[in-house]
């Protein structure tokens, strides 16, 4: 019998050339409804958007009760999913409470083991309060349903297949069959959600109601909630009617017009998913991943594998992190759209199952579940690839030359708690806008090429220790646990740190394991707290015992950034040992030059790892001074050069890169004078109050310097490097006239002007910072002679300075490689670790590793310190 709303096939031109059957695709787009003809022949659907229609005995008079869009929806539906009536409802779950209004206390209940989890918790509300009996059964095999069929007993089999979220499969023809024969006036529902009427028709294969969560693929873009049932029983269709008019929960005129519209798409976007998901379990399964994508005795029933599978990786706390560290898969419970999705499902759809329930349904803890949407499938596996990498699920195989499984277990995390990590930065100058920075003017900082260095070792002895060897060579150790776990939360690995500081647990920190510290032991009492509160913020559950040190080729308390050096190598550090940031291998050979001093622009460490590294130095620079800006930290990571704009000034603020800078040659004289940088602000903020019109045009000059200093900085390689050299010199000596008209210069750093500028050396220096003591730079030209710098050095020595000649504008944050293959098999360093002794060398302030870097690190000269680190092997720089 055909259905008054059916579309027939059309009729034959001519009895010799019959028209074929319209194809599903072309129904999903195509479906009319020949009793309601639009009556301007729209090609769309309209919005009936009313709630009432006028008149007496029409078809409509309610839309509670039915409404001219939803039957368009209804009709269109029951058409592709082989139907004679179809309902629209506002939701999935609303779909399924409504068939469960079929039952009546004392029935029975036949459902699968592995269900949605809001399909588990309704289920479990009408076996509490209405009183019927639901049997969990493996339905993936027919046989272990039969037991439980009773003749009478049994009202309804409630089948997923596939299953949400382990991809079972069940043979719904052959359940419906066995249902049929033993419990005849049983009533088989499928929930279809996973496949959609497009790639699987339940009701063809003898179930009696299907039901899907229109939410998903029948809409496709996540922008409605629907839900729809479909049967082909008059009894069982009128009751629907019934429920649905009687407790109003019918879908509104606007979603069915969105729906409509959503499944006219659905073959191509569900073509496509489907060939992207096959890449991506292919993918995932070359990598040795237990991946489930379904197959089978589905092919029989189905005309597709659909676009969701799942894997598994051994350990939850990685699927966590590969979770929590893709981008283009959003982390989402839901699936079916057009962009990719990533869950894991027992943290999420499925949390409200106890886990004694979801272990005894075989759903594993670890299992993550990819719903792949219409995106370009390498984006996709690209994505994939660098959160397997930074979880450290996957990593490269020297003697395979490809990615390959970590064994699960905490491996990758192992590793990076057993092997030392070594990293630099760098410190920082202002190069133009210094005090005017602070009135709206915009500075240039530039990475300078004198590191901070910091090592983590492991020390397995429960202890956790640090040496500062340039603040009183101060050393401590505490006993880990002893320290306050109980005054914070760890943060977890995908959580960011929040704006605020946790003033519990530096208050807790100071009073504890810092409390013999006095006030003359200040800066290394701010130095411990901030690696100690870094240290317990970013703890992986084994609370790796380990030593750090630090050491800097900058002159603490000069101006140049030395805390933001020491704050990005102590949270890289801490990073790298909890695997919160993972290093990619090299991918070709690194230089024997010293590789980041010409910066090129290669950023060899991976762009959201430096972020979290910025990130989290920024961490410790709030402890270390309250309120910084950001731009010493965001120097020390990302290197180069950047303007900065404070905020509140009347135009945009912020930090921006200088692209395109090299590096550039300079002097860096410390006057080894102190600086008290609050008092000269003040002194130039009461300079402004009294001469603001003086002052103003100050700034006004540096604004435009800086300007000025930015464009031939950005356009160095077409400027041309002598023109750059000439308008850099000429800037740097107009800029401080400006700064000593402001007051904040001092005679010793006029002393170093006047040396470097004098006969035959000719160069121009400027101060740098605060003023008032602290650093000057001077630029160094390219023909600067080594004579000529010898004697210049030597002049500066004389004077009691401190000269260090250096580069401006190089790379950011280093780290050495892990790889083994990239040690320097030259120099005189170990090659992998070995356990330490049993008992600790007491004089040598704790364990020490018989094969480790940190003898060399901590009695090294700083003369010696950074070309014996630069030996060491290949370095990644941003």
């Amino acid at each position: 019998m055909v259905a008054q709303h059916d579309l027939p096939t059309p009729d034959p031109e001519t009895p010799l050339r019959p028209r074929q059957p319209y194809r599903l695709s072309t129904l999903c787009v195509n479906v009319e409804n020949p009793s309601m003809k639009d009556q301007y022949g729209s090609s769309s659907v309209p919005i009936y958007q009313s709630a009432t229609f006028k008149g007496i005995g029409n078809e409509f008079d309610y839309s509670r009760s039915g409404n001219p869009t939803r039957s368009h929806l209804e009709h269109h539906i029951a058409k592709i999913s082989s139907a004679s009536r179809a309902f629209a409802v506002s939701s999935g779950m609303a779909a399924l409470d409504v068939i469960l209004r079929l039952l009546k206390p004392g029935d029975e209940i036949i459902a699968g083991d592995d269900l949605y989890g809001g399909t588990n918790r309704l289920l479990t509300f009408i076996r509490t309060h209405v009183g019927v009996t639901v049997h969990h059964v493996d339905t993936t095999n027919p046989d272990a349903v039969i037991p439980f069929i009773h003749p009478t007993k049994t009202a309804m089999v409630l089948l997923e297949s596939p299953t949400n979220p382990l991809l079972k499969i069940a043979d719904l023809a052959l359940i419906s069959k066995e249902i049929k024969e033993r419990a005849p006036a049983a009533v088989v529902v499928v929930d279809n959600t996973m496949m959609s009427p497009y790639l699987q028709r339940p009701l063809e294969h003898g179930a009696d109601i299907v039901y899907d969560s229109a939410t998903k693929y029948l809409s496709g873009h996540h922008d409605l909630m629907a839900g729809m049932i479909t049967c082909n029983r008059d009894d069982i269709a009128k009751q629907i009617a019934f429920t649905i008019n009687s407790v109003g929960n019918a879908l509104t005129p606007i979603d069915c017009f969105l729906l409509l519209r959503g499944v006219k798409t659905i073959a191509v976007r569900l073509d496509r998913q489907q060939t992207t998901s096959q890449v991506v379990a292919t993918y995932l399964h070359s990598l040795g991943f237990k991946t489930i994508l379904v197959r089978d005795i589905h092919q029989r029933i189905s005309d597709g594998n659909g676009a969701v599978l799942s894997f598994e990786t051994g350990d939850k706390e990685l699927s966590e992190k590969i979770v929590g560290g893709t981008r283009l898969w959003g982390i989402s419970v839901s699936f079916g759209c057009v962009n990719s999705l990533i869950s894991m499902p027992c943290v999420m759809s499925h949390a409200s199952i106890d886990p004694a329930t979801r272990a005894a349904r075989g759903l594993p803890e670890d299992l993550i579940r990819l719903c792949v949407g219409i995106e370009d499938s390498s984006d996709l596996l690209d994505d994939l690839e660098h959160a397997l990498i930074d979880a450290g699920a996957i990593a490269l195989s020297a003697q395979q030359n490809k990615y390959v499984r970590v064994p699960p277990g905490h491996a990758a995390l192992n590793k990076a708690l057993e092997q030392e990590w070594f990293v630099s930065a760098p410190g920082k100058v202002i190069l133009f806008g210094e005090h005017a920075v602070v009135h709206g003017v915009t500075a240039i900082a530039a990475a300078v090429d004198l590191r901070c260095y910091g090592l983590i070792t492991p020390r397995n002895d429960g202890m956790l220790s640090v040496r500062f060897n340039d603040i009183d060579n101060f050393y401590a150790e505490w006993d880990i646990m002893a320290l306050p776990w109980a005054a914070s939360t760890v943060l977890g690995q995908s959580e960011r740190h929040p704006d605020d500081l946790d003033q519990q647990l530096i208050e807790a920190i100071n009073a504890g394991p810092l409390r013999e510290l006095g006030p003359e032991k200040s800066q290394a009492r701010n130095a411990a707290l901030a690696f100690l509160y870094m240290y317990i913020k970013l703890a992986s559950a084994k609370r790796p015992s380990v030593h750090f040190g630090a050491r800097s080729t900058l002159p603490v308390g000069a101006g140049l950034g030395s805390s933001a050096s020491f704050s990005t190598c102590a949270a890289t550090a801490l990073l790298l040992l909890n695997q919160r940031i993972v290093i990619p291998p090299i991918p070709a050979p690194v230089s024997a030059d010293h590789p980041h001093l010409s910066h090129h622009g290669r950023h060899a460490i991976e762009r959201h790892s430096v972020e979290e590294a910025n990130r989290w130095a920024f961490v410790a620079e709030k402890i270390l001074h309250g309120n910084p800006s950001g731009v010493d930290n965001s120097v020390a990571v990302f290197g180069g050069a950047l303007t900065y704009t404070r905020p509140g000034f009347g135009k945009p603020s912020g930090m921006d890169s200088i692209h395109g800078f090299g590096s550039l040659r300079f002097l860096l004289t410390n006057s080894k004078i102190p600086r008290d940088t609050k008092k000269l602000v003040a002194g130039v903020g009461l300079m402004k109050q009294e001469q603001p019109e003086v002052v103003g045009a100050i700034l006004q000059d540096i604004e435009n310097i800086s300007t000025q200093a930015k464009r031939s900085l950005a356009d160095s390689s077409e400027f041309g490097r002598d023109n750059l050299l000439r308008d850099l010199s000429a800037m740097i000596n107009e800029n401080h006239k400006h700064l000593v008209s402001l007051g904040v210069s001092h005679p010793s750093l006029e002393l170093i002007r006047e040396k470097t500028a004098a006969s035959p050396f000719n160069l121009s220096t400027k101060l740098t910072g605060a003023g008032g003591g602290g650093c000057a730079v001077t630029l160094i030209p390219d023909d600067f002679s080594d004579a000529l710098m010898a004697d210049l050095l030597a002049e500066l020595s004389a004077n009691n300075f401190d000269p260090y000649l250096t580069s401006v504008g190089g790379s950011g944050l280093g780290i050495l490689s892990p790889y083994p293959e990239h040690r320097n098999p030259s120099a005189n360093v170990p090659q992998g670790q070995v356990t330490p002794p049993e008992t600790p060398d007491e004089a040598a302030n704790g364990p020490q590793l018989g094969n480790s870097l940190r003898t060399s690190f901590e009695v090294n000269s700083l003369s010696e310190l950074s070309g014996w680190a630069h030996d060491l092997g290949k370095w990644l720089y941003v």
